[in-house]
């Protein structure tokens, strides 16, 4: 049972790094002239970044589910928000939406199926 909290925490800990990247990208990214990319990449990156850190203070599934809504909010934006023609933007919104379902769906499996890690 230790070894599976432990694998809900890195799951965690890469779900913060995850939105830390998120919020900063608009800078690093070179898209924070562009309103929509840059204000969905704060506000999503700030969503993910509590999620993860009340998951890391006490594991509880639909934290993961939210993760796992706002990785699809991620996915779909560029479209949605209307900056898909925005390559930087659009393409940091797909890879970090990808990574985040990624770790989510990770860490749901892994709480439905305590016994696959035996």
């Amino acid at each position: 049972m230790a070894n599976l909290m432990e694998g809900k925490k890195a799951q965690d800990w890469i779900n913060l790094v995850l939105a830390i990247c998120l919020f900063i990208s608009p800078w690093i990214v070179g898209f924070v002239t562009e309103a929509n990319p840059a204000w969905n990449a704060w506000i999503s990156g700030i969503v993910l970044g509590a999620l993860a850190l009340a998951a890391l203070s006490a594991f509880a599934e639909w934290e993961e589910w939210l993760n796992l809504v706002v990785g699809l909010w991620l996915i779909v934006s560029p479209w949605l928000l209307g900056f898909a023609a925005s390559v930087n933007a659009m393409g940091t919104h797909v890879v970090l939406g990808v990574l985040v379902v990624a770790a989510s769906a990770w860490a749901v499996w892994d709480f439905r199926h305590p016994h696959a890690h035996a």
